[in-house]
């Protein structure tokens, strides 16, 4: 869908910890093939300092690469990412897109991402559902 998916060290770090679902500690391990991992050199950035070590080399990477796209779900991070001219989506938007292609099946993606440690309100995925419902017929 996206070709080729560029997340920082920091990012690859998350996943990859301990304390996250174990599908995707184990998905990290053994990335495909156009999931790039790089490096963000360290910046004193105090817009950034509220934000966790993924968020802060996300926007950074993005801002080095010039991306046409960051995924960032955390109203913080979305908004200074926002602020800094990029353009920013959410794993929900990125599985909607999905489905709207048929490479995914929305509600199935929607159930398996329910047991991870992502979280949502059950109103704005109500509100998704019934837009692709209304989108697919």
């Amino acid at each position: 869908m996206y070709g080729e998916v560029v997340i920082p060290q920091a990012v690859r770090d998350e996943l990859g910890a301990l304390g996250s679902p174990l599908v995707l500690r184990q998905w990290i391990e053994n990335p495909p093939v156009w999931l790039k991992v790089e490096s963000v050199p360290t910046s004193i950035d105090e817009s950034l300092k509220d934000l966790d070590k993924g968020e802060r080399e996300a926007i950074l990477l993005a801002q080095t690469e010039k991306a046409n796209l960051i995924i960032l779900d955390e109203q913080r991070a979305r908004a200074i990412a926002t602020n800094r001219g990029l353009t920013v989506i959410g794993i929900l938007g990125v599985l909607y897109q999905a489905a709207l292609q048929d490479l995914v099946n929305l509600f199935e993606a929607i159930e398996r991402l329910k047991t991870t440690n992502f979280r949502v309100s059950t109103k704005l995925l109500e509100s998704l559902l019934v837009r692709y419902q209304e989108e697919r017929k």
